[in-house]
């Protein structure tokens, strides 16, 4: 407790000295971020290995590439984003300009996520860093061997009082969520997203948070199906399903239910999901396996079903027949499970998904524009794609966050820096004239041009 209380007085006086506001000093600070994690890319790559057999070619593109494209992009806009922006004065502030300076909001707290432990940690604290704020990033503790190496590699290479890593569990992260900080950015569950929002609710602390839900992909009449199974499957499957916005599971018509779901086997079988493949990781841990089967009927698997609690290993598992009161539709998954619910009336799915929490994705396939256009336009969610799953975080053009219970606040590119920036408004007014018109005397005549203007 002590010890958090110093750490983060020393980042607040080290911002309080100016030096993170300086443009050059963030694109300084980002090269080095980037240069410290090329360096040490073996040995990430060996820590993650550890925790979730991850293969190399996983770890670069859906974690360590991503974490680069964002520090590449940061570098190329930073001045831009950071630029003071002119805007419209009205008539009323003659001759006055009007203008917005955007300014850092301080010290920073990130907490990351287990499931994707680099891009979940280090992409939110590329957005801070440009933003100009002081960092103090807390991994997750779930994969260890993760932690300690983004704790070796960043306390070893940057000054503390402007970037740290903090480890520990639930006991830590309760003691440093007792601190002040300027923001709190957490990715995680939505149950403790509430405990982080209740803490920062006592200093009035912004807060972004980036939690999960049950996205739901919808599979229509009109799909091209082969396809639409090779990027769910895909999208399904990555990370062994542990991932926030893969697809929960499939609303499919019952009219192509069938060649649907041959064509899906056929996908999963030709892909051939192992660890041995590199395209395939283990569950977290032996409780999450647990929860896992749980929610298996055996009476309704068509396809895999098979695990190992101790290998933390569970197949690619097809569930048909669902209903929305089994118990795999209680809560998010977060594996390798695929229920599949079968409607006939699209109205009668939308007002399904629009009956529960508001998901972090949705996904729609379909070559029918109509069907498209009503469950973009009725359906609140987060993101998502048309034809496609997953992929929309790959571009920061498009901001990336929850909406309701799925999350606040977004990041992403531009985005990312807004997350962790405050937007000054500043009127600036010269003194060699002055409109007479909010002084006294108030006459009527005062009043109706003030009308005119105004109206």
């Amino acid at each position: 407790m002590k010890e958090y209380n110093q750490l983060v007085a020393n980042q607040r006086s080290f911002f309080r000295s100016e030096a993170t506001k300086s443009i050059d000093f963030r694109v300084e600070q980002l090269k080095k971020l980037k240069s410290v994690l090329q360096k040490n890319e073996a040995f990430l790559m060996e820590a993650i290995h550890l925790d979730f057999q991850k293969s190399e070619f996983d770890t670069y593109t859906n974690e360590l590439g991503l974490v680069y494209s964002d520090i590449n992009e940061a570098i190329k806009k930073i001045k831009r984003w950071s630029k003071t922006k002119r805007v419209c004065t009205n008539l009323m502030n003659f001759p006055a300009k009007s203008y917005i300076i955007p300014e850092p909001l301080g010290v920073s707290l990130v907490i990351g996520a287990w499931n994707y432990p680099y891009q979940l940690a280090f992409a939110p604290v590329v957005a801070a860093i440009t933003a100009g704020c002081t960092v103090i990033l807390k991994p997750s503790e779930l994969p260890s061997n993760t932690s300690r190496a983004m704790a070796k590699i960043v306390n070893e290479n940057f000054n503390e009082n402007y970037f740290t890593v903090v480890e520990g569990g639930i006991p830590e992260t309760t003691s440093i969520l007792e601190q002040k900080f300027d923001k709190i950015f957490f990715t995680g569950s939505s149950k403790v997203g509430k405990i982080v929002y209740q803490a920062a609710a006592k200093h009035l602390t912004p807060v972004t948070l980036e939690l999960g839900g049950k996205s739901p992909a919808f599979v229509t009449e009109s799909c091209h199906i082969k396809m639409t199974a090779k990027r769910l499957v895909w999208a399904k499957f990555l990370n062994a399903g542990q991932t926030c916005i893969a697809p929960d599971y499939f609303f499919v018509h019952r009219s192509i239910k069938k060649e649907f779901i041959a064509a899906v086997i056929v996908e999963i079988q030709r892909s051939a999901f192992s660890l041995e493949n590199g395209n395939y990781v283990q569950i977290v841990n032996e409780q999450n396996v647990n929860r896992l089967v749980q929610m298996i009927d055996p009476s309704k698997v068509i396809f895999g079903g098979k695990y190992d609690v101790t290998k933390r290993l569970i197949e690619p598992t097809i569930i048909d027949n669902v209903s929305f009161d089994d118990a795999i539709m209680q809560e998010e998954i977060f594996g390798p499970l695929l229920p599949i619910i079968e409607y006939e009336d699209i109205s009668q799915a939308i007002n399904y998904v629009k009956q529960g929490e508001k998901p972090l994705s949705c996904y729609v396939f379909t070559s029918n524009s109509a069907i498209k256009n009503r469950i973009l336009k009725e359906i609140s969610f987060g993101g998502g794609g048309v034809n496609e799953a997953i992929m929309h975080i790959t571009t920061s053009n498009l901001p990336f966050g929850g909406v309701g219970a799925s999350g606040m606040g977004s990041y992403h590119g531009e985005a990312g820096f807004k997350a962790f920036s405050h937007f000054k408004s500043i009127m600036d007014k010269p003194t060699w004239m002055e409109l007479n018109l909010k002084y006294s005397p108030r006459t009527a005549g005062k009043l109706n041009l003030i009308k005119k203007i105004l109206s």
